[in-house]
């Protein structure tokens, strides 16, 4: 199972507080590959770092979340995605979710707490998927040799 300090983590927002603000509560909950980006083009420019986790702002420019998201789950769909946002419209929120975004968090909405929540959800996904038995042809296929 990933461990807080292996698990990697990207923070885009366009609001140098809230980003700061956000990568200090996820260093200060003990994880330590944390990457802050100022802009979602800088963010997408990194995906082949790999990150596990990414908390995404929904109103950026020139793109906003929500083509964020799509292009981010084009590129790799197993990155978790939390959307982070002011927008307090249910639809942006459906809409995220159908996209593919593992929560939505509103912004000033005891955030902070949520995050933690949000990173102790997405372990306890992980550890339960690495618990999963392998498929029968899986097997057979590891039994041959073959994978």
């Amino acid at each position: 199972m990933e461990t807080k300090n292996n698990l990697s983590i990207f923070i885009v927002d366009d609001d140098p507080f809230c980003g700061q603000l956000y990568e200090h509560q996820v260093r200060n909950l003990g994880y330590t590959n944390v990457t802050l980006f100022n802009d979602g083009q800088e963010c997408l420019n990194h995906l082949t770092d790999s990150p596990d986790v990414i908390f995404l702002d929904y109103r950026m420019e020139p793109m906003d979340g929500l083509a964020m998201l799509r292009k981010i789950k084009r590129f790799n769909p197993n990155i978790y995605l939390v959307v982070i946002s002011g927008q307090e419209d249910l639809n942006v929120a459906i809409d995220v979710l159908k996209y593919g975004a593992f929560d939505y968090i509103i912004k000033g909405e005891n955030d902070l707490e949520k995050i933690d929540a949000v990173l102790k959800k997405i372990r306890h996904v992980m550890a339960l998927l690495q618990q999963r038995p392998t498929g029968k042809i899986q097997k057979l296929l590891s039994y041959l040799g073959v994978a």
